[in-house]
Formats: structure tokens, sequence, C-alpha cells
């Protein structure tokens, strides 16, 4: 008895025929149990366009002005600072290495410098050369992204609409400027979920995406929350292949391998576990630092809630762009819903779906936050934001479906109460926003800063400061050996009792940087800091510079 023949199998995108490909065979209309992507639509004329367009706004709206504006902050400086020691003393830090991150963000951040003619000077001063790396970063990021939003939905409009909001919004253009591990985590990420949604799934694809992975864990551990979702679409993409079983091996073993050296290089220091495998976290081990209590104590820290009205949501994130925000969150649950609703033909949207979930979990569980911990949101936001915007506009005509996201980008530009590129200063005139205005040049402070202490403060003095201005001051001449950044004043036992021996009588400048004295204080909790503090005390302002709520002080003790 003979049988007709199957239809072939086909994607199913949400977008429009023209987009996506191949129409289902008219008489195939049971949903197909395997997914595959072999059938992706190539980028096309229109989609070359598109791309372009968008790496051309990510150069745009991360380039301008990308050394000015934001101010050099702390942990820039800490990162630059870590990686100026791989390159120069081949260590993971000029202090004590206390396990506190993983080192490959630095490490990356050290082999970035090193074959650059001036090194880490290249670019006027270390963090200027870690933040042009953050744009090439982005760059290559907005060219992940779209593609993979693209794939997901077979829907330029949607990838040009996730696009847009990475490379426009006032929280983007604030936190991926900055010298991050975050972002660079974000970007393995991103190459590891793009290599799993290859047209044809191979065992190369899958064992790439697994290093990425590996990388993107060392680089920073909160990666570890998008973990259940990619192993998941591996399975999936593999799912019903002939080499499933070569790429579901392989794949976590890629990704062990970074994880793994990472964990010997403890194991070969004996600074896994601490003494006694005691992880009482009110006596910190005091013979050497330890890996495992190092996370145990990161797993126990606790902040509070980040909706309470003091909390960073309310504070920082919703004032720089409560929109993406609001919006985010709204398409998130969207196409969450999606994805859960129909798992076997949605499978774009239950993958950002659950990565945005994930890491939403992350950001509200309650333990400590920084402010830039939102950084690695951004691009999950737009990408929800494309892929629903995309859904909700595809009954639509093909013409209209593109002028309203386009109508729509064009407001956010323009309307002043967004502050995407005009604002509405103190004042109440309308203004270009900070992040692109032409005489807002902030980090030209902290530059005087340095030049003041090169021209008036002696080499061999002991300085306290904060870690922003640290590269300066110890990779060009004249070094200052003594300057040491609060932190490390309070905590190192080699700076704090053989430098300082903990009297204030011993530091000759204090050098403060912008809500320093907030970090101090917070930093004083059990009274580590109190001794530099009666420093501060006892010493007189010898220079200060400030713009808007920006002040910046030197201070001589004594």
């Amino acid at each position: 008895m003979s049988r007709e023949p199957r239809p072939k199998l086909v994607v199913v995108h949400d977008g429009d025929p023209a987009e996506t490909g191949r129409a289902r065979a008219p008489t195939e209309r049971k949903p197909q149990p395997v997914i595959t992507m072999r059938d992706f639509p190539r980028l096309g004329r229109r989609g070359r366009i598109a791309l372009a367009a968008a790496v051309l706004t990510g150069l745009l709206t991360h380039g301008w002005h990308l050394f000015q504006y934001p101010l050099y902050l702390t942990d820039e400086g800490i990162y630059m600072q870590r990686a100026w020691s791989v390159v120069r003393q081949t260590s993971l830090s000029p202090y004590t290495y206390d396990y506190d991150h993983a080192p490959g963000g630095w490490i990356q951040l050290a082999g970035w410098a090193f074959p650059l003619p001036n090194q880490f000077e290249t670019f006027g001063n270390a963090v200027n050369t870690g933040r042009f790396l953050m744009l090439l970063v982005h760059l290559v990021s907005v060219v992940l992204l779209f593609e993979i939003v693209r794939r997901l939905t077979g829907s330029v409009l949607a990838a040009s609409v996730a696009a847009f909001f990475y490379n426009v919004s006032p929280l983007a253009v604030y936190y991926h400027r900055q010298v991050l591990l975050d972002n660079l985590m974000m970007f393995w990420v991103l190459l590891s979920l793009y290599l799993l949604l290859c047209r044809d799934m191979r065992i190369r694809h899958a064992v790439g995406a697994g290093a990425a992975l590996g990388v993107a864990l060392i680089t920073k551990e909160n990666a570890l929350f998008f973990v259940p979702t990619l192993a998941y679409l591996l399975y999936r993409r593999a799912k019903g292949s002939t080499q499933r079983r070569f790429a579901t091996s392989l794949w976590p073993l890629a990704t062990a391998v970074p994880v793994g050296a990472y964990v010997l290089y403890a194991v070969l220091k004996n600074e896994l576990l601490p003494s006694g495998l005691d992880f009482d976290l009110n006596n910190p081990p005091a013979d050497h630092v330890s890996l495992l209590y190092t996370l145990w104590w990161q797993l126990n820290r606790n902040q509070g809630s980040l909706l309470s009205s003091g909390g960073l949501l309310y504070t920082s994130w919703i004032p720089r762009d409560g929109l993406l925000l609001l919006l985010g969150l709204l398409a998130m649950m969207a196409v969450l819903y999606w994805g859960f609703r129909s798992r076997e033909h949605k499978l774009g949207f239950l993958v950002v779906g659950t990565m945005a979930v994930a890491y939403a979990f992350y950001l509200v569980r309650g333990s400590v936050l920084l402010d830039f911990y939102i950084a690695p949101m951004i691009p999950l936001f737009a990408m929800s934001i494309g892929m629903a915007a995309d859904r909700l506009l595809r009954r639509l005509r093909p013409r209209v479906r593109i002028a309203v996201p386009a109508v729509a980008g064009a407001l956010l530009l323009l309307v002043p109460a967004t502050d995407y590129v005009l604002t509405i200063n103190d004042e109440g005139r309308v203004t270009i926003a900070d992040q692109y205005h032409p005489k807002l040049n902030l980090t030209r402070m902290q530059e005087e800063q340095v030049a003041w202490i090169r021209e008036n403060v002696p080499a061999d003095a002991r300085i306290i400061m904060d870690d922003d201005l640290w590269s300066a001051l110890h990779d060009v001449p004249p070094f200052y050996p003594f300057a040491h950044s609060h932190w490390n004043a309070a905590s190192d036992p080699d700076v704090r009792d053989k430098l300082f021996a903990k009297k204030w009588q011993n530091v000759d400048y204090i050098v403060m940087s912008n809500k320093m004295r907030q970090a101090m204080d917070g930093n004083n909790g059990d009274g580590r800091e109190d001794w530099i503090l009666t420093a501060l005390k006892n010493a007189k302002k010898v220079w200060e510079t400030g713009q808007g709520d920006i002040h910046l002080q030197i201070y001589r003790v004594g």
C-alpha cells in the first residue's frame, strides 16, 4: 500500500511571510515536533541595510563623548588596576586577590591593552583604553543581538526595534560605556546564544557556544543564571540531529574547561577551601583567602529589597530610563507567556523570556546590588521589546507595520521627557541630554585632579584615594607607589599594617573622588576606616573643583 509523500518540514516564524522564507505546505496543519533553523531567511538587502544602520547608531550613541561622560567610576579603576597588574606584574591583582570576582574579565582587558602601541595609555589613560574596548564590544554585541532576534522571529523589524533600544536607551549609553565586567560577560552570553542559533547545528557550534558560556562564567559569575535556558536551547536544536550525542556531550565539556581552570588555580594555590573547613562568616580565615569561602560570603550578603523606596530602582534606574524598564517588564511577561503557551513553535519567545526572568530574579532576590548590575538586563529587555512589538504589529500592512515603530522611535528621540536625546534641565529649558551634551566634560575634572597631584605632591607621599585614579598614579611617571584606595588601606594587611600602621598620622594626602565620603562611611560598619576618617578630620583642603552635584577635593593631612 503506497503512502503519500509528507510535506517538507519548514520553520514557522511569527513574522511576515516575505520575511520568513517558504510558507507552510497547505496540507500540513499539524504542528511539527522538531525545530530546525535550516530555513531561516538569509539576511537580504533590507536586512543588511537595517543591520548597518543599527551598528552606525551604536557607534554614534556610545562613541560620542566616550572619554568625557560618564565620570570615571571606582569599579572601572579596579578592573583596569587589575588588568595593569596582569601585564606589569603577571599577577591577578596588585593586592591580595581574594576571589571577589573571577579574573576572566580583567585578563581580557589585559589582553586588549598589552599589544597596543602605548598599552594602557594608548587612548590617554587606562580607563579610556578600557572604554574603547567597551565600544568595540558594544558594536559586536549589536550585530549578535540583531541576528539573534532576527533568527528567533524571522523578522528584520523585531531585530531593528531591539537594536534601537539597545543603542539609544540612556541606561545603555551610561552603563555600556563604562569598563564593567557585566558588559564583557553579556557579550560572551550573546555569542553563545548566537552560535546555538546557527542555521545548521554542528559540533563546532556546540563547542564554541559552550566555550563562550564558560568564558562568560569566569568573567562574571552571574552568567550562571543563563545556563538553564542555553542548555534547553541546545537540547531543542540538537533534537533529532545525528550529531545530538556529540553536541550535548561536548557543550558542557567546553563550558567546564574555563571554569575548571579557575578552580584549578585556587587548588594549586591551596586557596580553594578555608582552613579547617570553617565557613563562619563572623570569623573570616586569617591565614589565607579561599574561593569557596568568598562564594559563601557572597551568597549570604543582604542589602534589602530592590523595590524599597530608597532602592536603586527608584534612585538610579527609573530616573535614567523608566520607559525602557516599563516596556521591558511588560514585554518580558508577554514573551514568556507566549513562549510557554506554545513551547514547540515559539522557541524564541521562550528563550528570551526565561533568560530575562532568570536575571530579573537575580536582581530582586535581596542580595547586595550595585547600580551597574542592571547592565545585562538591558539587552534582554531590548530583545523582549523587539519581539513583542513585532508580534503585536504583524497583522498590519507591511508599510504601516514599519511606519509605526519608526514614528514611535522618532518621538522617543525628540520628546525631552524621555532623556533619549533631549532633556529638560533644572531651569526648565530643553537642552541636549547629558550623554551627548557638547559642553559636558566630567572626566576633565579628574584629569585636573591628577595634574595637580603631579605638580604639588611628592612621589613618596602616602596617599589615600579612590580606585578611579589608581592606574593614572601608578602607570605614568612620576609614579606614586604609596597611593592606595581607602578600600585596600582599610582591609589589606600589607597596606593597612605595614605602610600606615592604622595611624592617621601616617597619611600625607587624601584625594577625594565624588561620593567617596559616602563610600567610606558605608565601608566602616565595623570601624575599619575610623583611622582614615580621623585623618580627614585633621586635614586641610588644598584643592577643589566641581560641576553640578559632582565634587572632587584634595586634602593635606597634618
